[in-house]
């Protein structure tokens, strides 16, 4: 019933918003008064007689034409510009309309001698730029991300912080939302992240106080990628290749790494249509090591297996994008897209086992073993969608917007498990494999309509979201006897979620004198499905308002205050949802939990922003309230496999401080720099009140980096990123740090560049790219450290034909699978 009223209540504010308005259309044609040529892609801007207000503008096409639609009865008049001509005006009053049409003269330029001599003027942007709910940051700043992948990018900001095994977190937490050009991605972020190029990138916006038109998912804000593409009238092509040096540190691994790739992009503009294809290559190795050692106590047993061994990852992903845009006439404008991915990821982890047993009461040793484990997880995937928008733009200026996207996903995946016996790993003792298949198939469809009302504008809309996903997880262990697998029951599942959301909206955004607002209430009632083997579905059904305000106030000229307010809910994955085991590693089982339930968060802010000539300067106070916070917590399975567990973990709660700074110190010598401290506390209870959890720590992140331009054709620039020691629900993780430095140099007018990285600086020195996790409990302790390959070098080759910019309306992967 909640759900109707809300429905009735934006449909009632549609409908008294559209006014009725006589149609009146008005053609024309601009040329060059000497030459007699069309101009092409000329400004040409409509304002009213009566008080000169700007009613609305655009270009002209290839050959000059231009036309208005759906402009109301009045008295008008048409002002053109050009670049290198001196405006021209035209009164429309002396010209009657037949059968509401007004055919303009052919309006004639001349050219303007004060633009006639050439002009060069050189700036260089910001590379940040401060709004009301979110930061900018420019991709192309970063020369550390040529080649890389959007995750190399994120690196650079100061919110975003990414750990030894790829993990990413968004002040401090790992549920996020990413946008693709503003439209939501439900893939898990690090995949999609991974597969889009760096070099398609245009700007990052991280979102740390979303409004009620977003998607309320994500517990720590959102990040939006916006990509390329061409202006107005043009084309572009763009073309990246990239290498890498042979690797200076190996660890004996099994395989050396290998990197390489390559991604191109062509952008075509005109009039009526807009066209973008691009598509990437990325192989991307890393070699490394790990050293641990567990220990557990079962009845006064002690057992413990320290490890030593490889810790690598072969990976690769490719992708293919195209997307198409049609104006048939001003105020309707069709676009569609395509989109098909895949990538693969395979973790090695070759270790060697040293196992003790001892009798705690007499402080014998009654067992010890030594053996040597293989454990490789292969996970692939492909992605294919596609996605239909249309947008109609009313003569009042109001737009409908209606979208629909349909993903097909499948995921593959493959954990083989061998244990030798050492020295001569010629007898197997042990061996499992964990095959799975997880298809998705899923669609959206979303209805926005806008319009402006008083000094503001009214947002609604309302989102159908639907997912269905299958999987089929089986464990096989070896019989040594008949060298057969079978299957083993206990370990192996059929699962089925389905997810339904229902979703409506309304937002109001203003100004009034100094002061910029956003309010917005969203309302959504979801149902969740799940169902594991011949278990009971179990069913989740949630009604819940998500409100958001943000507030913006200009105290001078050059400084702002700003505050915000939103409340978001991060939903459970399939992993966190499947109760059956998955052997992960040797010493570990992973599951989850099927009546786990989904965090809900409170997000608050406020800060300030202050400009100066030279940069800018934010700084941000910010509070994560989240109850039902889910942890992957650990339990002693048997004396030498520990069982991690997907489960809710009690309320937790984070105060930070968050501050960034773009400045240009002198012409050659540019600073970008960011920080987040933040204090993070968790306290509630495990495995119904067996575990008890109660832990706070302090945790701050640096992400900065410099750049020294020696010359117009060639710059360096030093990185750094740097993650403090954290807390977590059973442990700690250690200090994590990435030094990166790059040297840019360009040819052929800016054409051709080519950038040296240095990856991960170390030189034996700083403990670059190490991270040490460690866990704990009653009868438990592990401590691992994941050591990973530094001092890579790669070559980075570009060509761009015509510089590109705005937004691209590339298809984006809508949802997809959470498991990778």
């Amino acid at each position: 019933m909640k759900f109707l009223l809300i429905t009735h209540f934006i449909l009632l504010i549609t409908i008294l918003s559209v006014r009725a308005q006589t149609d009146l259309t008005i053609n024309g044609s601009v040329i060059d008064r000497q030459t007699k040529q069309p101009l092409a892609y000329c400004s040409v801007a409509l304002f009213k007689s009566q008080d000169s207000t700007l009613v609305t503008g655009l270009l002209t096409s290839e050959k000059g034409n231009f036309r208005f639609e759906n402009v109301a009865t009045a008295s008008y008049y048409l002002q053109t510009q050009y670049i290198g001509y001196a405006k021209a005006t035209v009164s429309l009053a002396a010209y009657s309309s037949k059968k509401n049409v007004i055919e303009v003269p052919v309006i004639e330029m001349d050219s303007d001698p004060r633009m006639l001599t050439e002009l060069n003027v050189k700036a260089d942007r910001q590379t940040l730029e401060n709004k009301i709910d979110r930061q900018v940051y420019r991709a192309d700043k970063f020369l550390n991300s040529r080649g890389g992948t959007a995750v190399d990018v994120l690196k650079n900001t100061p919110s975003v912080t990414v750990n030894s095994e790829g993990g990413i977190t968004l002040r401090g937490s790992s549920g996020f939302l990413v946008l693709i050009n503003g439209k939501p991605v439900q893939t898990d972020a690090a995949t999609i992240l991974n597969q889009i190029p760096a070099n398609t990138i245009e700007n990052v916006e991280v979102i740390t106080s979303p409004s009620a038109r977003f998607d309320p998912d994500g517990k720590s804000g959102i990040i939006n990628i916006t990509t390329r593409t061409a202006l107005a009238g043009t084309r572009s092509f763009s073309a990246n290749i990239q290498g890498g040096l042979p690797a200076i540190y190996r660890y004996h691994n099994l395989r050396n790494p290998v990197r390489f790739g390559a991604d191109a992009t062509f952008n075509a503009r005109s009039e009526k249509w807009e066209f973008s294809l691009s598509g990437n290559y990325l192989r991307n190795d890393i070699s490394g090591q790990r050293t641990g050692n567990v220990n557990t106590t079962i009845d006064n047993i002690y057992t413990s297996f320290p490890s030593d061994g490889e810790r690598s990852y072969s990976r690769y992903n490719y992708t293919i994008r195209s997307s198409v845009s049609f104006t048939p006439r001003a105020g309707n404008v069709f676009s569609a897209g395509f989109y098909t991915g895949y990538r693969s990821q395979s973790r090695r982890a070759d270790i060697v086992y040293n196992n003790t047993k001892t009798d705690l009461n007499t402080g014998n040793i009654i067992g010890r073993i030594t053996y040597f484990n293989s454990n490789v997880a292969r996970k692939s995937g492909r992605i294919t969608l596609g996605n239909l928008d249309y947008t109609h733009t009313f003569k009042n200026k109001a737009a409908l917007t209606v979208s629909g996207l349909i993903e097909n996903a499948g995921m593959n995946g493959l954990t083989t498990n061998v244990n030798l016996a050492e020295p001569d790993r010629n007898v197997i003792l042990q061996s499992s494999r964990n095959p799975s298949e997880n298809p998705l198939n899923a669609f959206r469809l979303k209805a926005d309509y806008a319009i402006n009302i008083g000094s503001g504008k009214l947002e609604t809309g309302y989102q159908y979201r639907n997912q269905v996903q299958k999987g089929d997880f089986q464990y096989l262990d070896l019989n040594l006897e008949t060298g057969v697998f079978h299957i083993v029951p206990e370990f192996s599942s059929n699962t089925e979620v389905t997810n339904e959301i229902h979703s409506v909206y309304g937002q109001y955004a203003g100004k009034h004198g100094k002061l910029e607002y956003l309010g917005g209430l969203r309302y959504e009632y979801s149902t969740r499905a799940f169902k594991a083997g011949a278990e009971s579905p179990r069913n989740l059904n949630l009604s819940n308002l998500f409100p958001s305000l943000n507030l913006q106030y200009q105290l001078t000229k050059l400084l702002r205050a700003r505050a915000g307010y939103s409340k978001r809910v991060q939903r459970a994955t399939n992993s966190e949802l499947n109760p059956f085991p998955e052997r992960e590693h040797s010493e570990t089982l992973e599951s989850g939990d099927p009546d786990i339930l989904p965090e809900f968060i409170d997000l608050s802010e406020l800060g300030i922003v202050r400009e100066f000539q030279e940069g800018s300067f934010f700084a941000t106070v910010y509070n994560q309230r989240i109850k039902n916070v889910v942890n992957r917590v650990n339990s002693v399975y048997n004396d030498t496999i520990l069982n991690r567990i997907y489960t809710n973990a009690g309320l937790a709660t984070s105060w930070g401080l968050e501050t960034g700074s773009s400045l240009n110190i002198t012409k050659w010598w540019q600073l970008q720099a960011g920080g987040n401290l933040y204090h993070y506390k968790i306290k509630g209870s495990l495995f119904e009140n067996d575990v008890a959890v109660n832990t706070a720590s302090w945790v701050y992140g640096i992400n900065a980096n410099t750049t020294f331009k020696l010359s117009g054709t060639f710059q360096i620039q030093g990185s750094v990123n740097y993650l403090s020691k954290r807390v977590t629900a059973q442990g700690e993780d250690s200090r994590f740090v990435t030094p990166n430095l790059s040297a840019r140099k360009t040819f052929l007018k800016g054409k051709l560049a080519a950038t040296l990285q240095w990856q991960n600086v170390d030189l034996g020195l700083l403990g670059t790219n190490r991270q040490r996790i460690t866990t704990f409990g009653k009868n438990f302790f592990t401590t691992t450290n994941y050591i990973q390959e530094t001092d890579i070098f790669l070559l980075n080759l570009s060509y761009n034909l015509n510089q590109t910019s705005k937004k691209a309306k590339l298809p984006s992967s809508e949802f997809g699978d959470k498991e990778f």
